[in-house]
């Protein structure tokens, strides 16, 4: 046999067919900056499909952090509750806005923060807790909304992983104050670069225009409430151009499809490795009950980080690449500066260094699937 092994990656971005087309038809309507055709188009379907409030698209899952975080009016010292597992951009957004972080250890069945521990890390300067749904799965929702409302805090759902994700039926992203998605070019869905914020309360609709676009009041004078609009107070530019949302349209169309493929994929990978669980090789992820997820990974924790570290190099001896995710913020230099665990590390560190991801996107093949299956298989001995 010549020639170099194809890799089997553990991502390539989703494309569906119209894509191009519907860019050329941005350019062609001659507006390929931001809330044109297709950006109003995508707010629509997402607003539709998920029962929201409002939706609008931004220029990437963090810069919807940044409007939630802005939003929520923090002021230089205030405190926001966050897990430690979780991307830089959950943190940075709250130290953008003045914040000092408590990070919160998680559940070791689904990597999210753990309900039961963030009362004890409320105090007097705790503003906003923010819920993050890891692999699409959602948090306990319920029990961290009920202590949210009891001390008067907001709720931001850091929902990046979690587009078509419900809990008990309903759409994460709108259950908090705000929730904020990501279509970056790992996520089910993608516009190459960008995200979306749900603003879950009326009340702030129109301050999340504003900040949005610049500071101005825009969004009024192109509905015609205003015959001129100006500058009214402090915002950013956070709409992404008409061609990434030209793209990104052309994937919500076929948003169930998508879904479905995924779905078989996480399912096939779940039902051939429950043989290596129930010999106690590995520990396979857990959706608790109520909780839909949208195949956005799939990982297993392996029993050692020597051992996640052997199968990772073994894989990709074997022309699959399988990575671990994140090193936990409150570890991480800026995490020590601008952050304090509050509480012991019993969970995030260790079971973070077992977890490993195995190859997971729209349209894989069915051979790349059994390929991966095999060698994991033979690497456990089976």
């Amino acid at each position: 046999m010549s020639g170099k092994m194809q890799m089997i990656n553990f991502n390539i971005p989703p494309y569906t067919g119209k894509e191009i087309e519907y860019i050329q038809q941005a350019v062609a309507n001659r507006k390929i900056c931001g809330d044109g055709e297709f950006t109003k188009k995508c707010n629509k379907w997402l607003e539709d499909r998920f029962c929201a409030t409002k939706v609008l698209l931004t220029t990437s899952g963090t810069t919807a952090l940044d409007m939630a975080m802005l939003l929520c009016d923090i002021k230089p010292g205030d405190e926001v509750i966050l897990p430690s597992y979780t991307f830089s951009s959950t943190a940075t957004s709250a130290v953008l806005a003045g914040a000092k972080l408590v990070f919160v250890d998680v559940r070791p069945d689904t990597m999210n923060i753990d309900e039961s521990k963030i009362e004890q890390a409320i105090t007097d300067r705790t503003r906003v807790i923010v819920a993050v749904h890891y692999a699409g799965v959602a948090c306990e929702m319920d029990t961290i909304m009920g202590i949210a409302r009891q001390h008067g805090i907001m709720v931001i759902e850091d929902a990046a992983q979690a587009v078509m994700s419900t809990y008990k039926g309903v759409a994460l992203g709108t259950i908090g104050d705000f929730g904020c998605y990501s279509f970056h070019e790992t996520k089910n869905y993608s516009m190459g670069e960008g995200g979306a914020i749900c603003i879950n309360r009326p009340e702030y609709i129109e301050k999340a225009e504003i900040l949005r676009e610049k500071g101005t009041n825009r969004s009024k004078f192109f509905r015609g409430q205003v015959d001129k609009y100006t500058w009214v107070d402090f915002g950013d530019s956070y709409l992404p151009s008409e061609l990434n949302a030209a793209y990104l349209y052309a994937q919500l169309e076929v948003a169930d499809k998508i879904n479905s493929d995924r779905m078989r994929t996480w399912n096939t990978y779940w039902n051939a490795f429950k043989k290596l669980e129930d010999s106690g090789k590995i520990k396979l992820p857990t959706v608790p009950e109520g909780c839909v997820h949208n195949a956005h990974m799939f990982y297993f924790k392996c029993n050692s980080l020597q051992e996640r570290t052997s199968l990772i190099s073994y894989m990709k001896e074997n022309g699959i690449m399988l990575v671990f995710h994140y090193v936990p913020l409150h570890s991480a230099p800026a995490g020590i500066k601008f952050g304090r665990f509050s509480g012991d590390d019993e969970y995030t560190t260790s079971e973070s260094e077992k977890l490993v991801r195995l190859p997971m996107y729209y349209g894989i093949t069915d051979e790349d699937k059994q390929k991966v299956i095999r060698k994991v298989m033979e690497f456990y001995g089976e």
